[in-house]
């Protein structure tokens, strides 16, 4: 692999706290990525809003509102989160898809892949920009862009099932699935926008635990637990 981008879910980070942060969670992702780039792997990461906000949770709040404080809520993780690499001794830069005054850069194609030639870690925040869109959808929008081998899904769940293994003991795990059957059976690796936009740009996805040791290095070393969801 020459260049991912990582999804990271906003309650993994959290750890068993739910909201906010879990600063040895966060400091052993940054370790393994640091493994990464070390290894001259260009990375990008993602980070969904969950530790601070779920707007669909309100019937009280405007849609395109409750949206709007989600992509800030992306933008507060991908801050803290960026220091912590630092603090490992990684470079750096957060992307938005709109001006936030000297937090982060306006994205492009051409400044992402600057960064990238550098050895920077390329924070893509806010979203695609627009309510109505998941950070899902602009994970997989943002892998298109910059030309990512993969998308690595990190979360709270080890890999893809047939059914919610949360509530149900007997769901069985998939060890590898087409996107077109995700879609079919509508088996929430992503959105449904984020699915069709991945099958339509054949862009592969590979979800595993964020809670397993050394599970990022693993992955992309080959030594590989969860479910790759493929696009041939």
């Amino acid at each position: 692999m020459k260049r991912i981008l990582l999804k990271l879910s906003g309650e993994a980070l959290a750890g068993d706290k739910k909201t906010g942060f879990d600063e040895p969670t966060v400091r052993q992702v940054a370790l393994q990525v640091k493994e990464l780039v070390d290894a001259g792997i260009e990375v990008g990461i993602v980070i969904g809003g969950g530790n601070f906000w779920r707007g669909r949770s309100s019937e009280n709040i405007d849609r395109t509102k409750a949206d709007q404080i989600g992509m800030l809520a992306t933008i507060m993780n991908c801050i803290y989160v960026s220091e912590i690499f630092r603090s490992t001794g990684m470079l750096t830069n957060i992307l938005t898809p709109f001006e936030c005054g000297s937090f982060t850069k306006l994205f492009s194609k051409d400044r992402a892949n600057k960064y990238f030639a550098k050895g920077i870690v390329v924070f893509f925040a806010g979203g695609t920009g627009h309510p109505y869109f998941s950070t899902d959808t602009g994970v997989v929008l943002r892998a298109i862009e910059v030309e990512a081998d993969v998308i690595l899904l990190a979360k709270a769940v080890d890999g893809v099932y047939d059914d919610d293994p949360r509530t149900n003991p007997e769901a069985k795990k998939y060890d590898s699935v087409s996107i077109q059957e995700v879609i079919d059976k509508n088996l929430q690796v992503v959105d449904m926008t984020a699915s069709i936009l991945a099958r339509d740009n054949k862009m592969p996805m590979w979800v595993f635990g964020l809670n397993e040791e050394n599970s990022i290095v693993n992955t992309v070393k080959g030594n590989f637990t969860g479910t790759k969801v493929t696009v041939e």
